[in-house]
């Protein structure tokens, strides 16, 4: 059994039953199941075949469910990408991932009519209409793109139906996830069908998700979180998503209200909105029986506040890409430990070693690694890095951890200086190489520090040459090459970078002088 396949025996059992609601809409099983086999025939059509790889620059709308059900469906690849990223950040992906087909959402029309030169390897571009203007704007692109451009809407209404049932393996890839890597360079990592079908099962089961439940889904869900947690998990429950295309406090609240949403999944910064939001009646979020937090630490206050307004229990977990992602959850048949990511879920085991990989006792802080079915093939074209990730079929997860008496798990401190704003990950080398590339700046280091609405904010502190160059005029710079989440909010100029003795520089030296101001 796949995700693709299950979808398929729920439509064939209850074709009735409400997959997904989206601005008002309901979309039945039967109406999904046959969207998928009619998009799934679509790309064949345009040369998509069993391993090809397909990628989505695609949000929170039915056309990001429909192409991912579709891809799996055909034996294809499905490769997320965040649609805020970049131009180069888009290109690097698409390019390493060896996409054949795009999915585009149509305000992306202006990256696509500039990407066919950057993005050779592209057969076809797919894109989403979702602005009426948009048939047209695709009609005036030149000739030398235009024959690359189709639109969704057509493929999808003009195309026959797959009929065939691909031959897919549980170690098929089902999909390439990049997260950013320590080296500056987005890493790919391959989820298989087995990878995601487990995983996906797991927390159905751990979480006690029904066909009853009704999940809300705005968390982004070309992220691995919402991915598992609020897109495959619901849906092979034959459960219904609630889609809601951006967060926003009001748009959630609006929504749960209207849905009688059961289930809402969200970071740490989504549920601090939610909370401080001005004049809201606790009772629009009444029908919820639990709320999921995941992403990056909740701090303990937030969470029994939170608890204490709208009267629902909130459920912390621990995930990363290369685990599909879910290992930890806090259960919720039994107790749950505030500023604890939970127990190890289904099938799926946690430990905590020490540098030569001995298991540490309970209570002292060790590296937290990870092994069962959901633990990724390895990283696409990097078979180095998947040596020193996955040992002894051992996933080492990079993060600093310890584990209590009862076998509940905290997250202590990052092993990697990796710093989440708003759930959203982003590696200070990666920035780093952005400023480095400035002809003004001679050194750069970049640091995580707290922050009241986001977490964490990315902080730089740059040494430049004698040429003249504003703060302002950096992060102008770093916006032109950055998502938005990753440009610097605070950025300081210095005379030099501390450092050690071999010349590294200390980015925990920058950090606590940063604090104590």
């Amino acid at each position: 059994m796949n995700l693709g396949e299950r979808v398929h025996e729920i439509a064939q059992q209850e074709a009735g039953r409400v997959a997904y609601t989206f601005m008002g809409k309901d979309t039945t099983y039967g109406e999904f199941d046959q969207s998928v086999s009619k998009f799934a025939g679509a790309l064949q059509e345009l040369g998509v075949e069993k391993g090809d790889h397909v990628a989505f620059l695609l949000s929170n709308t039915p056309h990001f469910l429909i192409s991912l059900y579709a891809t799996l469906r055909l034996g294809a690849t499905a490769v997320p990408v965040n649609p805020i990223y970049s131009p180069d950040e888009i290109a690097y992906i698409v390019n390493n991932s060896d996409a054949k087909v795009v999915i585009a959402l149509d305000a992306l029309l202006p990256l696509v009519e500039k990407a066919h030169q950057a993005l050779p390897a592209v057969e076809t571009y797919v894109i989403c209409e979702t602005d009426p203007s948009t048939a047209e704007k695709m009609a005036q692109l030149p000739e030398a793109v235009k024959g690359k451009v189709r639109s969704f809407t057509q493929l999808l209404t003009a195309s026959d139906a797959f009929g065939g049932t691909a031959d897919i393996s549980q170690d098929d890839n089902a999909v390439i996830l990049y997260t950013s890597g320590t080296t500056g360079k987005p890493k790919g990592a391959m989820l298989t069908h087995g990878n995601l079908y487990s995983n996906a099962r797991d927390v159905a089961e751990y979480l006690q998700i029904t066909p009853d439940d009704r999940v809300v889904a705005t968390l982004p869900v070309f992220h691995v979180f919402a991915l598992t947690v609020v897109v495959n998990a619901p849906l092979m429950q034959g459960a219904t998503i609630v889609l809601v295309p951006r967060f926003t406090p009001q748009d959630v609240f609006a929504a749960t209200k209207a849905s009688q949403a059961t289930v809402f999944a969200g970071v740490p910064t989504m549920f601090n909105f939610m909370y401080q939001l001005p004049d809201v009646d606790p009772a629009d979020f009444a029908s919820v029986r639990l709320a999921i937090s995941g992403g990056s630490a909740m701090p303990v206050a937030l969470l029994h506040n939170f608890e204490d307004k709208f009267n629902v229990r909130i459920s912390e977990g621990y995930g990363l890409s290369e685990a599909s992602p879910v290992t930890c959850f806090n259960p919720i048949d039994r107790e749950r430990k505030a500023g604890s990511i939970g127990t190890s879920i289904i099938n799926v085991e946690n430990k905590v070693v020490n540098e030569l990989g001995d298991e540490v006792p309970v209570g002292e802080v060790g590296e937290l690694i990870v092994r069962g079915p959901n633990v990724m093939k390895g990283y696409y074209k990097m078979p180095e890095e998947t040596q020193a990730a996955i040992k002894d079929g051992w996933l080492y997860t990079g993060d600093l951890a310890k584990v209590d008496e009862e076998g509940y798990f905290y997250i202590v401190d990052r092993k990697k200086d990796m710093i989440i704003v708003g759930g959203y990950n982003v590696y200070p080398r990666e920035v780093e190489e952005v400023l480095f590339a400035h002809p003004a700046i001679v050194e750069a280091a970049v640091v995580g520090l707290p922050d009241a609405d986001f977490g964490e904010s990315v902080n730089a502190y740059v040494v430049l040459k004698e040429d003249a160059v504003s703060i302002d005029e950096l992060k102008a710079y770093c916006a032109e090459h950055l998502a938005k989440y990753k440009v610097p909010r605070h950025m300081e100029i210095l005379d030099e970078l501390p450092k050690n003795t071999t010349g590294k520089i200390l980015r925990r030296s920058l950090k606590d002088q940063a604090v104590k101001k």
